[in-house]
């Protein structure tokens, strides 16, 4: 079982040493043993959970011509809108899921967005859905708090301020929301709705319905990590395993969706910011510790350059005909402001 870590302190406005110093030791814990734990106290309304549930079921709902009404390709560089089952791939493989991506809402007048930076610009909302829009930026708002809290508790974990992520490498951080479901099918279905990766940036924190399927990978092998009421799910990402120098290892996961019934899943990733540069951290946080090759053979200690050159790297693989389409050898690069 993950372990569970309630981050009620380091919400408070004015926490007490003793209670941080205890969570912190609880998330190094996590961290280093399994890359993820669940996050209670962590203070987001159930309601606004239940809107987007609800708004994000009846989008799926659709036919899949209104749908097409917000397909990605129409989201152009940003990034941004519906993909069919089938379409998104990991590892080479077709995902066995249908989903939304999400970000940052950002207008015209943006810097970034007149520059035509990838993945930066206005979400697509569904006219059938009027109650989508709200929901999904009261969420991304709530979401992004509760992120730089949990960061928070990493930055004591590793010796280091507790503001250190928030004050450089999440001062304006890339912020990417997912709302996937995967479809049911007979329950001794094979296929996975996800195959095994990792998470490429910093945190992801993850609300799942009651369906399960989630599995972690372990030393001594796969686990489930069921849902458990008001909860969410934390893991860590390349870039902190990178920033730590493998001290917290970013943990393959995957998806099969056995429960016989529709799953949907909302996968929150706080990243730095798109022009950041990833050295290691200083002090402690920069010890290293001979381990087992990754899941993929990458070598993130050796990757140089931006957060925003890496993931564009990755999306590329996950969607090779929208990259071939959208991020062209005409697209800016991704240090620019």
């Amino acid at each position: 079982m993950l372990p569970v870590v309630d981050v009620a302190p380091l919400l408070a406005p004015q926490p007490a040493p003793g209670p941080l110093a205890a969570v912190a030791r609880q998330i190094e814990a996590a961290c280093r043993e399994h890359g993820f734990f669940y996050v209670t106290g962590h203070g987001v309304a159930p309601d606004l959970q239940t809107r987007l549930a609800a708004a994000c079921t009846a989008f799926f709902a659709l036919p899949a011509a209104d749908k097409a009404e917000i397909a990605m390709a129409r989201g152009g560089p940003a990034w941004r809108g519906w993909f069919p089952v089938g379409a998104e791939l990991t590892s080479g493989q077709p995902d066995l899921k249908e989903g939304l991506y999400f970000g940052t809402e950002l207008g015209q007048e943006d810097p970034r967005v007149r520059a035509g930076l990838p993945l930066h610009g206005r979400n697509l909302f569904p006219r059938q859905v009027p109650g989508m829009r709200a929901a999904v930026l009261d969420y991304l708002d709530a979401l992004t708090g509760l992120g730089q809290a949990v960061l928070r508790g990493v930055a004591l974990s590793l010796g280091l301020d507790p503001e250190y992520f928030a004050a450089g490498y999440t001062a304006d951080p890339t912020v990417l929301f997912r709302v996937f479901r995967y479809p049911a099918g007979p329950a001794a279905d094979a296929a996975w709705g996800v195959g095994e990766h990792t998470d490429y940036g910093l945190l992801t924190l993850l609300a799942q319905d009651d369906a399960g399927g989630l599995q972690i990978r372990t030393p001594a092998g796969w686990i489930d990590a069921p849902p458990r009421a008001s909860t969410f799910v934390a893991n860590i990402g390349d870039m902190l395993d990178r920033l730590t120098g493998g001290w917290y290892r970013s943990t393959p996961h995957r998806v099969r969706n056995a429960s016989g019934r529709d799953r949907l899943s909302f996968p929150f990733f706080l990243d730095p910011g798109f022009a950041a540069e990833i050295p290691p951290l200083p002090g402690r946080a920069a010890v290293t510790e001979a381990g087992q090759p990754r899941w993929d053979g990458q070598n993130l200690h050796a990757f140089t350059g931006t957060y925003g050159d890496y993931l564009l790297g990755k999306v590329a693989k996950v969607f090779p005909q929208l990259q071939r389409a959208v991020l062209t050898d005409e697209a800016p690069a991704a240090a620019q402001p």
